[in-house]
């Protein structure tokens, strides 16, 4: 259970900094100071129910389309955090903004998941050291 929730929390903060990321690439990326905590909440909740359901759809039909899950799982939980959090707080605008935020998002959250563990690791290997 505590591993779960590590890993939620882990995912939670990549995932902030892929909107952060998004937001200050892309002009029709908007969430407010207000906002960003619901957004990021929203999305995380919504990629880790999509993304083992996308990945048993595409296991069903075939394996070479479960490459492309995190992606699809972005984009659900884009659009579904569009749909449930306020336009004043969060806000994509344009479909080549939707297409790029989807990748700025899902790349910032990939880097994220591998880089954060590796920080806090250090970080309580020196603590221990220390």
């Amino acid at each position: 259970m505590i591993r779960l929730l590590i890993s939620f929390v882990i995912q939670l903060a990549a995932n902030a900094l892929g909107f952060v990321a998004a937001a200050a690439v892309l002009d029709g990326f908007e969430v407010s100071t207000t906002g960003f905590v619901v957004a990021v909440l929203v999305f995380t909740v919504v990629y880790a129910l999509a993304q083992p359901f996308l990945t048993q759809m595409a296991l069903s039909k075939a394996s070479a389309l479960r490459g492309g899950v995190a992606l699809v799982a972005t984009l659900v939980g884009l659009i579904v955090t569009d749909l449930v959090v306020d336009d004043a707080n969060f806000n994509i605008s344009g479909g080549a903004t939707w297409i790029e935020a989807m990748v700025i998002v899902w790349i910032v959250s990939l880097l994220g998941v591998l880089i954060l563990p590796l920080i806090f690791v250090k970080k309580k290997v020196q603590e221990k050291r220390g």
